[in-house]
């Protein structure tokens, strides 16, 4: 039980931001229902007045939060010295406003589902006095590359408009199977997630699902194998993987979407992890209003892959 009421002032870093999504942030461990509760009964005043949960703070909102209850849920445990430098050394760039990392494969961006720490957790870990540093997109687990980390509420709102409104071009690269005759492949086919009795999480393409489009460009061709450029249109889980899957392209090294022999194949001649990287972003800075194109290098061993394949 926290000891006592709490009031907060809100500044640059919260403006804008709904009353429920500020709570569920500064309430680590709270159940959600216990804060949707708060909100009802008027437990959470907005200077001095009883406010709905999708209030929007302003600059110098005075909040009231009680005290609540929390869940037996404990912090990130601490990251090891070797993980935090491994996300010092992807930096590819850093300003006041953003930070980009290429990010390495089988890292998750955040922690869950048995994961203790995540590349978030280890950057507030890494930036202890930093007071807002939030994920803007997410990889996959086992995608590597560009990846971008907020560091104000403001630049975070920004970036999502960006995303929404088609403003943010994103490339990546991939080795899949076979041959490539002809050009490049535009794949404009829905996407839709179910959860099987598992629990595992599987993306299909289905009619009822969600607009999605991915193009690809051959670059090189290999024997059995093209290197291909991915440009997305849209940013669906797992989009890239289901739409290669799709046009029976399947990625090398995909464990849920890919074809198994190809994958042994490729294993047989190192591959250890899916061949999918987030290669470049390049969109219009919002504060500084620059063309800001980062790029993200292939690791060492997917090179090393190419460079076998050739």
């Amino acid at each position: 039980m926290s000891s006592s009421v709490q009031h907060v002032t809100i500044d640059e870093g919260h403006e804008g931001q709904r009353i429920d999504n500020f709570l569920l942030s500064r309430l680590k461990g709270v159940p959600k229902s216990r804060v949707y509760r708060i909100l009802r009964k008027g437990e959470v005043r907005v200077n001095k007045k009883r406010i709905k949960q999708t209030y929007r703070l302003q600059l110098g909102d005075l909040v009231r939060i009680p005290p609540v209850r929390m869940a037996e849920v404990g912090e990130a445990p601490p990251a090891p010295p070797p993980f935090l430098k491994c996300l010092e050394d992807s930096i590819l760039y850093e300003d006041e406003q953003l930070i980009v990392i290429n990010k390495p494969s089988g890292l998750a961006v955040h922690g869950g589902s048995g994961i203790n720490i995540g590349v978030i957790e280890g950057f507030r870990q890494l930036r202890p006095d930093a007071p807002f540093l939030e994920l803007v997109h997410r990889l996959d687990r086992d995608t590597s590359g560009c990846l971008m980390i907020a560091k104000k509420r403001s630049m975070l709102r920004s970036l999502h408009t960006l995303l929404r409104d088609g403003g943010i071009s994103k490339t990546y690269c991939a080795l899949v199977r076979g041959g490539w005759h002809g050009e490049e492949k535009r794949v404009e086919a829905p996407l839709q997630k179910r959860t099987v009795q598992s629990g595992e999480r599987i993306v299909r393409v289905h009619p009822d699902g969600k607009s999605a489009l991915t193009t690809f460009y051959p670059e090189t061709c290999f024997s059995d194998a093209t290197f291909v450029q991915i440009d997305l249109g849209t940013g669906r889980t797992h989009q890239i993987r289901v739409h290669a899957q799709h046009i029976k392209k399947p990625i090398a090294g995909d464990e849920k979407y890919g074809d198994q022999q190809f994958n042994e194949k490729m294993q047989a001649r190192g591959l250890k992890r899916l061949f999918l990287h987030a290669q470049e972003l390049r969109f219009i800075h919002p504060v500084t209003e620059v063309t800001l194109a980062v790029q993200a290098p292939l690791s060492d061993g997917l090179n090393t892959i190419l460079e076998k394949m050739r």
